[in-house]
């Protein structure tokens, strides 16, 4: 989309990933369509900061178990096409061979024909798994200012995480250029005005557009290639002096608080999953979802408010520190710091504590589950526990992180 006097801007939006240290979340999903948040899903979050950025022109180039990816998008993301607006999802077609993408670069590559189509000034690159709010508007002005060819955006980091990220190294005396860019170093040097501190790529791009059609290319004949974005495209720019850091701490967000500025998680493992949920049901969300200057879109899902019934002493259905969706109904039970996802219930004499349950998930009388997360289209028998026992969850083909989080996998069935 070209904003009135600027440049005109397609956004690709990388949907391929396969997200195994998600599993079994991603058993029977594409990564970026895990359910988040009791009502989206992550590609969601992508989405969102694109269109809020006045972004309109977008492609989802998608691979691994798309089809919940695609249907949501054909259901959720719908552009005024009067206006020539789009959220498009592209599978891998194969254009350059019989082969998949191997790799973000070689995605972008094979879908050459995409920017070739709409021509624009410049190309927004995403992922589409990560949480945060976004403005990519204000990142495309800075890198046209810079004169650079390529910028990632940056946030910072404590220097001992440094082994967990492709780590930006800035070109001494000039500026937010880029001098190194290493892949999760063992010796990471610290910023100059903060040298506890890294610049960690966040996985989102901009580019001049010739820059990185040309990139792509010569990138596709490199036969030693990863065809990765961060591990080859981007240090081909470095090497050249065009590749710019933008700060996301620069990023001004409408509003945004105190508490949740700057706020980015990679949600790529069970627990950061998890953690990620935890941070939106704290008193004071760490990620505040509940920003309508900046809001997160889904899709609508239909149902009904959630409902909380039966009032005896023994028998009262109540939850705190919890975020219920649509749909729920919590009958004569109690949650606390949980997550019910759309069309849950809860039935008497249940506990469910620090858990994500996704839709349709029923739990049954008198069950207790704790510090779980439960996929769709699960019933827990009455009298079932859940996460309080590890050796009986991982009898019972559960999945149990070292942290202690167990995992149901969507639609298993739980013997009585």
């Amino acid at each position: 989309m070209a904003r009135r006097g600027g440049p005109s801007v397609l956004a690709i939006v990388l949907a391929g990933g396969e997200g195994k240290r998600l599993m079994p979340l991603t058993a029977d999903r594409a990564k970026p369509a895990v359910p988040f948040g009791g009502i989206y899903r992550l590609i969601d979050f992508a989405l969102s900061n694109l269109a809020n950025s006045g972004f309109l022109k977008m492609v989802v180039l998608t691979q691994y178990k798309s089809h919940s990816l695609d249907r949501h998008i054909a259901k959720t993301w719908r552009m005024s096409t009067m206006l020539g607006n789009y959220v498009a999802p592209v599978p891998a077609q194969q254009r350059r061979g019989k082969q998949w993408f191997s790799g973000s670069a070689d995605a972008i590559y094979q879908s050459l024909n995409l920017i070739h189509d709409e021509k624009p000034d410049i190309v927004v690159v995403v992922g589409a798994d990560h949480v945060y709010r976004m403005d990519f508007s204000q990142m495309v002005d800075r890198h046209i200012e810079s004169g650079a060819r390529a910028s990632v955006a940056a946030i910072r980091q404590p220097i001992e995480l440094a082994d967990q990220f492709g780590v930006i190294e800035l070109a001494e005396g000039q500026g937010q250029q880029i001098g190194a860019f290493r892949e999760k170093p063992s010796d990471p040097v610290g910023l100059a005005d903060a040298p506890h501190e890294v610049l960690a790529s966040m996985g989102n791009y901009v580019f001049d557009t010739d820059a990185l059609v040309e990139a792509v290319t010569t990138d596709a004949e490199d036969t030693d290639s990863k065809h990765d974005m961060g591990g080859n495209i981007i240090p081909a720019f470095v090497d050249k002096g065009e590749a710019f850091a933008y700060d996301f701490r620069d990023n001004d967000i409408p509003g945004v608080t105190d508490r949740d500025f700057g706020y980015w998680r990679d949600v790529g493992t069970i627990d950061s999953f998890y953690d990620s949920h935890m941070d939106l049901v704290s008193i004071h969300p760490i990620f505040n979802l509940y920003n309508y200057d900046w809001p997160i879109r889904t899709s609508d899902s239909g149902y009904p408010p959630a409902k909380f019934v039966h009032g005896a002493s023994d028998r009262s259905g109540m939850a705190t520190g919890s975020m219920i969706s649509p749909g729920c109904i919590v009958s004569g039970s109690v949650i606390g710091n949980s997550v019910l996802s759309t069309n849950v219930k809860v039935h008497s004499f249940a506990q469910v504590d620090d858990a994500i349950l996704m839709d349709n998930v029923e739990i049954g009388r008198h069950c207790r589950v704790r510090r779980a997360i439960i996929d769709k289209d699960v019933y827990v028998p009455d009298n079932a526990s859940i996460g309080l026992n590890h050796d009986e969850d991982r009898a019972r083909g559960f999945t149990v992180t070292e942290s202690g989080i167990t995992v149901v996998g969507k639609g298993t069935v739980i013997p009585t």
